[in-house]
């Protein structure tokens, strides 16, 4: 248990120092009495430090005038002190790095062995190594494996920023399109490296995803460690989300997916702003945390397209912050650089992409800063009136400085809307406008989204699983004595009282650390995000592992709990240093006992993953189907297709593009009901000659019937009735994934069968029309 704070003892500066000294009386010329003497003495107010100070300063002069015979014994001891206070420091946070490290190393050997005993997945052939990549998420994996086929590095990202062998009939930045910059960067560590000889290129692939996953609990233990003092934080905090692994990663089964590359960007972004925030670190620590903190920005935007949205969530809880003036008003600043410079940055390296331009992260940076500079000329709003007048008053000039930045914001947002048209914004707002009852659609892609689990809310399955692993309870626990300490603190800040930076432990203040009130206002939104959309629990449960953690092993927050209580039986703070030990000392020794047995039980279980079906239209199509020829089918089954065969499809799994989305639905039209006229002049527009019918959709029995594939198709394409509340499809032609499998006319004018297993039909697209009757 180590402390890594450096103390500071001044008072926070500007508008605190002047509400004091405006508050405090002009002192008498005179002398003063005992009784005033006494009650300055005893008083609680920001004197009595001073005053301390002046009484040690006089007591130092004393003990030199003392000492004056002895010149060299003071010097000694106090050298020898702060010597033996600085080993102590280094051994503990040696030690609590080396901790740190060995779980990060051991997460990811786990990882390791565990993805290997899944899927067998050193004893498999290439093909079906590859197979196992699943979710889509194999498409990724092709491009990386282009790039080490190139002649050359630059040859191979010419091809990627040109690519015309991967849709049909479009030539598309791949570069862009799908954020392939881990890609880019693996490959061309792979080639410098000269690795080639050493390791296969598909294992250095998933070690290099398993060794950010080991970065992600490491930040995840620095972040623990650093806000409660304690490297046993920071253990518990990895148990909990190891325990927790189906809801704090999807690592195990879609590897290259793209925030399994970014997220451990984000959460070393998460510790170094949270190092960045504290009040108690020196000049030095504070440069590295900002510098961390810019690098892993940038590169959290530029390797995951959805991460501008995550940072502008990001950016509400430091923007609530510097609205009640929380934090001071240089640090945010810094952090506005550190959003703009890397969304720039981002902005060049991503070809220009026309959707940072519109982010919401941008438009809330644009409407502080606006905002800020309108109130620095405002004669009625001004900042150092925003801080003035009775509570009313503030409260209302906060509310006018919401709606200042979020009308400036919006309105920016609205003129890069028309300046630079985005598709993307508008289906968002029809999306939301859906999912949340405000409107209703037959629209097929808007549909398919909101069947998709992880933009679903969650099941209570989620919540029993955090509560069996005791972390939900402690929870709600800690977050509630962090969320009333935060109240307190900002109806102190609304009210005049300056915010200590130079809090002790029998304060009992922990809702006074920035970083703390920070991290309370992150797991809030990201919670209530998570109960709206399934796929946010990925963002919110590791953090709920970490603030948990940390809650339970400060003293800070127990001695918080004692300090409303009003404990005098027992010293509350010798009784918090207690707690704060013996709490996760048997928090872990539970886990360990009832989790390790689990844990050990999936490294030594074999499990049995093997698609021969797959296996095998992946062999025909690389024997038997042209070099040049175009597939059509679902967007999962063509990421694979993709990946194995390196064969020109219709259509690709990525489900922010519109524009794919649209070309996924004209390619799922095989399982509407539609004339096999209509779906040959569907599958020709994209220049397609064969077509992959899955049994899996054409077949599928669901309890949810309005989400299947055929359903969603039906209701688009108006091939529904409804009859007493009942949903029933009619349409005068049958099913086309139905009726081809006859084989009879018109479907044999259109389509020849060429291969068929128990889960794939593969229908050949007739370039000359024969008509049989």
């Amino acid at each position: 248990m180590t402390e890594l704070r450096c103390r500071k003892t001044e008072i926070q500066e500007g508008d605190a120092h002047t509400e004091r000294s405006q508050a405090e009386p002009e002192p008498e010329p005179q002398t003063e009495g005992p009784d005033e003497a006494v009650r300055v003495s005893s008083g609680a107010g920001d004197d009595a430090p001073q005053q301390r100070n002046d009484e040690g300063e006089e007591e130092d002069g004393e003990q030199k005038q003392g000492d004056s015979s002895r010149p060299g014994a003071s010097g000694k001891t106090s050298w020898r002190s702060s010597t033996s206070g600085f080993l102590q420091r280094l051994v503990r946070v040696f030690f609590g790095c080396l901790a740190a490290v060995a779980c990060g190393v051991l997460y990811a050997v786990y990882l390791s062995t565990y993805h290997d005993r899944k899927f067998w997945f050193s004893t498999r052939q290439e093909l079906e190594r590859e197979i196992t990549f699943q979710a889509g998420s194999g498409l990724y994996y092709y491009y990386y494996k282009q790039l080490l086929a190139a002649p050359s590095f630059e040859r191979g990202f010419y091809e990627l920023i040109i690519d015309n062998r991967t849709v049909s009939g479009q030539t598309i930045n791949a570069v862009e399109r799908l954020s392939l910059y881990p890609e880019l960067i693996t490959s061309f560590v792979y080639r410098v490296t000269g690795s080639q000889d050493i390791v296969e290129p598909i294992y250095f692939y998933v070690g290099a995803v398993f060794g950010l996953q080991a970065v992600y609990v490491t930040a995840l233990f620095v972040c623990s460690w650093v806000m409660s003092g304690t490297w046993v934080a920071g253990m518990l905090a990895v148990a909990w989300y190891v325990i927790n692994r189906t809801d704090t990663t999807k690592v195990d089964h879609a590897i290259p997916l793209r925030d399994n590359w970014a997220l451990p960007y984000f959460s070393c972004q998460v510790a170094a702003l949270t190092g960045f925030l504290s009040n108690n670190i020196c000049s030095a620590t504070e440069m590295f945390c900002y510098l961390t903190m810019s690098a892993t920005t940038f590169t959290f935007l530029l390797v995951w397209e959805h991460s501008h949205y995550v940072l502008f969530i990001q950016g509400l809880c430091l923007f609530l912050l510097d609205s009640f003036d929380l934090v001071p008003s240089r640090k945010m600043a810094d952090i506005h650089k550190v959003y703009l410079s890397s969304l720039f940055l981002a902005y060049l390296f991503q070809f220009q992409n026309p959707t940072l331009l519109s982010s919401p992260l941008l438009s809330l940076l644009i409407g502080s800063m606006l905002a800020r500079y309108f109130q620095l000329f405002s004669v009625f709003v001004s900042q150092q009136k925003m801080k003035m007048g009775p509570l009313v008053a503030r409260v209302m000039k906060l509310f006018l400085h919401f709606h200042l930045v979020f009308t400036t914001g919006i309105t920016f947002s609205y003129l890069v809307k028309k300046l630079i048209p985005v598709s993307e914004g508008d289906f968002i707002l029809k999306f939301l406008e859906v999912k949340f009852g405000f409107n209703t659609t037959t629209d097929f892609v808007t549909n398919l989204l909101l069947c998709q689990e992880t933009l679903q809310s969650p099941g209570q399955d989620l919540f029993l699983r955090l509560t069996q692993a005791s972390v939900l309870p402690f929870y709600f626990l800690v977050l509630t004595v962090c969320l009333l300490s935060t109240l307190q603190t900002i109806y102190r800040r609304l009210s005049g009282q300056p915010m200590k930076t130079n809090l002790r432990l029998e304060d009992g203040r922990i809702g006074e650390q920035p970083e703390v009130i920070y991290h309370v206002f992150h797991t809030l939104l990201f919670g209530g995000l998570t109960l709206l959309f399934d796929g946010m629990k990925y963002l919110w449960t590791p953090y709920v592992c970490m603030f948990t953690a940390f809650g339970v092993c400060s003293p800070d927050l127990w001695m918080t709990v004692f300090k409303w209580l009003k404990l005098r039986s027992i010293h509350p703070v010798v009784l918090s240093l207690i707690l704060s030990t013996a709490v996760p000392t048997i928090i872990g020794f539970s886990l360990w006992r009832e989790y390790s047995p689990r844990v050990l039980a999936d490294l030594s279980e074999l499990q049995e993953f093997y698609d021969p079906d797959t296996v095998e239209l992946i062999s025909w199509i690389r024997s038997q189907a042209p070099v040049a020829a175009v597939f059509a089918g679902s967007p999962q089954l063509l990421g694979t297709v993709k990946l194995c065969s390196g064969a020109a499809v219709t259509t690709l799994p990525l489900y922010s593009d519109i524009n794919l989305l649209r070309r996924s639905e004209d390619s799922y039209q095989v399982y509407a009901m539609r004339s096999a006229e209509d779906i040959y002049k569907i599958l020709t527009s994209q220049k397609t000659n064969y077509v992959i019918i899955e049994e899996s959709i054409c077949t599928e029995l669901s309890l949810n019937k309005g989400c299947r594939i055929k359903d969603l198709l039906d209701i688009s394409n108006g091939h529904v009735i409804y009859d007493k509340g009942e949903i029933y499809s009619f349409s005068k032609h049958g099913r086309f994934c139905h009726e081809i499998k006859m084989n009879y006319s018109p479907y044999t004018n259109y389509f020849t069968r060429v291969f068929w297993n128990r889960s794939y039909h593969v229908y050949k697209v007739n370039s000359v029309i024969s008509f049989q009757y």
